[in-house]
């Protein structure tokens, strides 16, 4: 599974989470190297960057200001499946700062 080029947008968050159904997260892969930037909804501008774990597990950390102007950290592990042709990515993921909490979130590939 390749995620170079890909656009994702959330389908489901946890209270506790910035990113909405208008967040758009956008993706570069090179070889097991990912990264990525996203804004939209609760983010302003973040970015990302992990690797590609046994081809459908990802690893990252992220890090985005809040519309509030909040700077926000965090880590997520998501595995990755085809649903009617488009990734689907089923993410936990935990903010590494202010209070911590953990959550999970599930996002789609947009296609274009």
């Amino acid at each position: 599974m390749n995620f170079n080029g890909k656009t994702f947008r959330a389908l489901q968050n946890v209270a506790s989470g910035d990113v909405s159904d208008e967040t758009r997260f956008y993706y570069h892969q090179v070889d097991d190297y990912l990264w990525g930037s996203y804004s939209g909804g609760g983010v302003s501008a973040g970015v990302l960057i992990g690797k590609v774990i046994e081809e459908i597990k990802l690893d990252f950390h992220y890090a985005h200001y809040d519309k509030n102007g909040q700077y926000r950290t965090g880590h997520c592990q998501s595995k990755a499946e085809v649903v009617d042709g488009r990734i689907r990515l089923y993410e936990e993921w935990q903010w590494t700062n202010g209070d911590q909490s953990r959550g999970s979130s599930i996002i789609e590939e947009v296609k274009k």
